[in-house]
């Protein structure tokens, strides 16, 4: 097989580091249930804020910048690739907005910079509702997800030989 050389862009292989420490320290430092209107997770709320962010200028890079030959590509794997990237784009914008929808209907006020991000949902008494159950679940989900993303990099790196982890690195 021929091995691929070119490389994603500088910034976009920054903003793929940034992301994936972003979600992994919002997994990291989530807490659950109505604690968390006594003693809100500022971190992770803060960390979920910069994934919502970074998706932004990375959608943005994504479709200027044409993505680096990845050599060839074979039936249920370009497939497969094709739909994991769509359902991590998909929940790196969803699990924040969740998120934040789950705090408005905790009434958790999100402190950024000396302002509060503003409540997109009413705040209720009792459980948040379906949504913030969608949001714990997910956040376990992306990270199954990006687990699953970073074995395939390893075996496209080390038993395809295709250069594949050279394309997100910065050297």
């Amino acid at each position: 097989m021929s091995v691929a050389t070119a490389r994603y862009s500088r910034s976009l292989v920054v903003i793929h580091w940034v992301t994936a420490l972003a979600v992994l320290g919002a997994w990291l430092t989530a807490e659950g249930g109505r604690e968390v209107v006594r003693n809100p997770p500022l971190l992770h709320f803060w960390l979920g804020l910069a994934v919502l962010v970074l998706v932004v200028p990375r959608l943005i890079l994504r479709l200027a910048e044409p993505a680096p030959e990845a050599g060839p590509r074979h039936g249920w794997l370009a497939i497969g690739a094709t739909l994991g990237h769509g359902l991590l784009y998909l929940l790196l914008i969803a699990l924040p907005l969740t998120g934040w929808y789950a705090a408005s209907r905790m009434g958790v006020s999100v402190p950024i910079f000396g302002l509060h991000l503003p409540a997109i949902a009413a705040p209720v008494q009792g459980r948040p509702g379906l949504i913030a159950e969608l949001h714990e679940n997910g956040g376990t989900f992306i990270l199954i997800l990006a687990g699953l993303h970073a074995l395939m990099a390893i075996w496209h790196q080390f038993v395809l030989r295709d250069g594949t982890l050279r394309r997100m690195s910065l050297r």
